[in-house]
């Protein structure tokens, strides 16, 4: 009897933890399927209305399976924005030219990425959670100035380029404000060419202009740092 149940004792229970069924949902179009749903979840929902969760049913997947890639929600939030900017594709392509056109490069870029709806929905959840949550803020930080615009200005070897980098960053996230999120007109829907070519100069002069005009004028003087002239003389008759 005893060695009869020994035979037929049940399987052990299954193991307690992450299902069985998020482990079978992995592959390689997984990961890819979840950034894609976190990309429409911060823009629609907002960083603090998101989840784990509803992530995970807009992916078709376990909420187990994004922890299992991601980990957190600030860490899936910032592979979303990481996709939309691709720094490691993108720098050397805006650095590869001319160093005087690349205000124009920057502003194109920057200016497309706005424009193609799947990397525009991350965007727009960053620039409306940074005002209000940390997280959101230091995302925007990270790849909009960390890893974008000040290792470029690093690149051209420039004086002062952290400074340089956030005077860009907020002339664009300016534009990225009215012409996305708020919608002003007539900015919202001018064509992009034309606000590439209004734009462009000043990045270019942002990121690469050295000397006086680069930095404020001091007290006192005028354009370029000289000091203004005074009326002109009278003339003896």
């Amino acid at each position: 009897m005893t060695s009869r149940s020994a035979q037929e004792e049940p399987p052990a229970p299954r193991r307690r933890g992450r299902p069985s069924r998020a482990a079978a949902q992995g592959g390689p179009d997984s990961r890819a399927r979840i950034l894609e749903a976190a990309r429409t979840e911060f823009a629609e929902r907002g960083y603090d209305k998101a989840s784990m969760r509803s992530i995970a049913r807009a992916a078709g997947v376990d909420a187990a399976l994004v922890h299992h890639y991601f980990g957190t929600k600030d860490e899936v939030f910032a592979a979303a924005v990481e996709l939309s900017f691709e720094p490691a594709l993108v720098v050397p392509q805006i650095l590869g030219g001319p160093v005087d056109g690349v205000g124009e490069r920057m502003a194109r870029y920057f200016i497309s990425v706005w424009e193609n709806p799947a990397s525009r929905a991350p965007l727009l959840a960053i620039v409306r959670s940074a005002l209000t949550h940390e997280a959101a803020a230091e995302v925007l930080r990270t790849f909009v100035l960390g890893r974008l615009l000040e290792r470029i200005a690093a690149e051209l070897d420039v004086p002062d380029p952290t400074f340089r980098a956030e005077v860009a960053a907020s002339h664009m996230v300016g534009i990225a404000m009215l012409r996305y999120v708020v919608r002003a007109e007539p900015l919202a829907s001018a064509d992009p060419e034309r606000i590439v070519a209004l734009v462009a100069p000043s990045i270019q002069r942002y990121l690469t202009e050295d000397g006086p005009h680069a930095r404020p004028d001091p007290p006192g003087a005028g354009h370029g740092g000289t000091p203004p002239e005074g009326p002109a003389a009278p003339t003896a008759p």
